[in-house]
């Protein structure tokens, strides 16, 4: 039996509509949905959608004591944002996010620190956004573009 791997990191994202949710994120933002689990009602107890080599979890309302809210739930406020990060493509991508109905929040945009950014809320006010390198940076290069000190705790040597 092979064992899959699965990323180290999964965000959970809560959806009043999971399925119709999931059907979005494969059409607009190029999700591939792996797994829906039926909750036996006709709703998703479990969902498992990859993007790359990184993944979310969709599911529907919270049920046995876990904590969790769709923001069209809870007035629109998000507690978490998901970004991606795209290796080309940026522009079409946006484009595609938005004829499926996104609302694109900020639209891509050279950022000082050598990525090309947008973002966007999803149809139940989830925050998205996808970053593209356009230019490889060092970090002090990146500090000196932004004005920010960049700290590195992690880094040896």
């Amino acid at each position: 039996m092979t064992v899959t791997v699965r990323p180290s990191v999964v965000p959970i994202l809560w959806y009043q509509r999971p399925r119709d949710a999931i059907d979005w994120l494969c059409r607009a933002l190029g999700f591939e949905a792996l797994m829906v689990v039926d909750d036996g009602d006709g709703g998703v107890m479990h969902s498992e959608l990859r993007f790359g080599d990184g993944a979310i979890y969709v599911v529907g309302p919270p049920r046995d004591g876990m904590n969790g809210a769709s923001p069209r739930g809870v007035n629109g406020r998000n507690t978490q944002h998901v970004h991606l990060n795209l290796a080309e493509g940026l522009d079409a991508h946006c484009a595609q996010a938005r004829a499926e109905g996104a609302a694109i929040e900020r639209e891509p945009t050279d950022q000082p620190y050598g990525d090309r950014v947008y973002t966007c809320l999803d149809p139940e006010g989830h925050s998205w956004s996808f970053g593209q390198p356009v230019k490889a940076m060092s970090v002090a290069e990146m500090a000196e573009a932004t004005g920010h000190r960049i700290d590195t705790p992690g880094a040896h040597g």
